[in-house]
């Protein structure tokens, strides 16, 4: 679909898009990207940009992580029209706030024969599983629980067996899945599974869910990952069951790591909140994501969120794998620095990211104990403002009571439990690691010892915690991230490895 048959839908129906961050993690530069090109569509066209929080798996979503999204995404200007925190007229914006929506959903299916209830134990499913993959056959639902009675499946509800409720599926055939990018995709339905709709505790899974909550928000438009394309069959067939008018889908490509990888967070910082702490202007941070899927139509790299809203054409849109270059980012951030900012501007910029009397007066209780002199304030302290750190194998030369190996270990298992970690309080850090050191049965001091090297840099530096406090979650994490990777990095062998003597500390 072009853009001029965009424009005739606009005129008959509002464009409405949507991003649907789940609060389970830090804010990820996939949200912004996936953010930009559904608000750049809706608002190049005059309609509306709709945020929702898609919560319903309770046990990882935290309103902590919810706030630090919102948050992150007003900081690079990226602000919606309609969401938790603003409202609008197709509230409420929270999946867990709606889950009283979905069950009577499911029950019309069910009543229309396009979905029945599965009592198959999860033990059943895992042999039935296994026999498939056995003979090369794709694993999916064998539709045991379609031949049950009328009679059988009441018996089974009277008596309160757990149950879940799943779509049915042709048998035969093809699905064509219509993406505006990619055309025509042929999918056999061979290859989808009999979705779960609802599960054991009631809940509705994701699918369900999406395609109740797009229907009744009016979301003409679904932009998202290119990994949902696998998915598109469940969604369409859900619209057909409930006879409702299917929203256009696009699928974007997926942001890569630079040897073409999915990006993650193992070879690339991945959260927004990183950029921010490193310095990145935001506005330079949206311009990149717009560049990496998308172009101006004079070439011009360098654009700001305005005007790509202007020039917007979702026919520009690349299918190439945009490769997230860090290095590209930044000479495109100093293009900014110099371009856009006065003097002024750039010294205002500059106190408000670090060089403020708020931040210097958490610095100066790490370091007062330390320095005679005015001059002896930047060499110690330089680790807090810095980015990633001059970091090679000699550098933990100095780590002397651990071998090679388990200098790794320490820093894979700390990464680890520091991505866990909510509560970023020095007490809490120090806690962590005490506990860390005593499942490891090494002494505190030869945990520590890597740790402050990939913190700081040196050996010995102001106290650790604090420090780790003061930097924050994102620049933290990525420093330890860096620091193995100028140790060589973790094969996946080894990461395979150091995962099962991670998971029996707790055992």
């Amino acid at each position: 679909m072009g853009q001029l048959e965009i424009e005739q839908i606009g005129k008959q129906m509002k464009v409405r898009t949507r991003v649907a961050p789940s609060p389970t993690g830090d804010p990820h530069v996939g949200t912004a990207y996936m953010a930009l090109f559904c608000r750049a569509l809706a608002h190049k066209h005059g309609g509306e940009f709709v945020l929702r929080i898609e919560d319903t798996d309770a046990v990882r979503s935290t309103a902590e992580s919810e706030a630090v999204i919102l948050d992150s995404l007003k900081w690079l200007g990226l602000d919606w029209d309609e969401g938790p925190d603003c409202g609008g007229p197709h509230g409420p914006y929270r999946q867990s706030d709606r889950k009283h929506l979905y069950g009577p959903y499911a029950a019309q299916l069910i009543a229309q024969g396009d979905a029945f209830h599965c009592f198959c134990t999860p033990e059943r499913l895992t042999e039935m599983r296994a026999e498939q993959m056995k003979a090369g056959k794709t694993a999916r639902y064998d539709g045991h629980c379609m031949s049950l009675s009328a009679e059988e499946v009441k018996s089974r509800l009277d008596g309160n067996t757990p149950h879940v409720v799943r779509m049915k599926v042709p048998e035969e055939g093809t699905c064509l899945v219509q993406d505006k990018l990619r055309g025509e995709i042929e999918i056999d339905w061979s290859q989808i599974d009999m979705q779960v709709l609802m599960k054991t505790d009631g809940n509705p899974t994701y699918h369900l869910a999406v395609v109740v909550d797009d229907h009744l928000m009016e979301i003409s438009h679904i932009i998202r990952g290119e990994e949902w394309i696998n998915s598109a069959p469940k969604h369409i067939l859900l619209y057909k069951y409930f006879g409702w008018p299917m929203p256009e889908l696009v699928h974007m490509p997926l942001l890569r790591n630079p040897d073409k990888s999915k990006l993650s967070k193992r070879k690339n910082p991945t959260s927004i909140n990183f950029y921010k702490d490193m310095g990145f202007l935001p506005e330079a941070l949206v311009n990149y994501l717009g560049m990496l899927g998308w172009s101006m139509p004079d070439g011009e790299e360098k654009f700001s969120l305005e005007q790509m809203v202007n020039q917007f054409d979702i026919n520009r849109i690349s299918l190439g794998a945009p490769v997230f270059d860090m290095e590209k980012l930044k000479w495109l951030n100093g293009r900014w620095l110099r371009e856009e900012l006065s003097d002024d501007q750039l010294a205002d910029k500059l106190i408000e990211w670090s060089f403020n009397r708020e931040t210097l007066l958490q610095v100066i209780p790490l370091i007062k104990e330390r320095v005679d002199v005015f001059s002896e304030v930047a060499p110690i302290s330089t680790f807090l403002f810095d980015g990633m750190l001059a970091l090679d194998e000699s550098s933990f030369d100095g780590v002397k009571n651990l071998e090679p190996d388990q200098v790794k270990l320490v820093l894979q298992f700390a990464l680890w439990r520091l991505e866990a970690q909510r509560d970023w309080s020095a007490e809490s850090l120090n806690q962590l690691f005490v506990q860390l050191a005593e499942q490891l049965d090494y002494k505190i001091r030869d945990v520590l010892a890597p740790m402050f090297i990939a913190i700081s840099g040196k050996p010995v530096s102001p106290p650790l915690f604090d420090s780790m406090s003061l930097l924050g979650p994102d620049m933290t994490r990525a420093r330890v991230r860096h620091a193995l990777n100028s140790l060589g990095g973790v094969s996946k062998k080894q990461l395979k490895k150091l995962d099962k003597q991670y998971v029996a500390l707790a055992n």
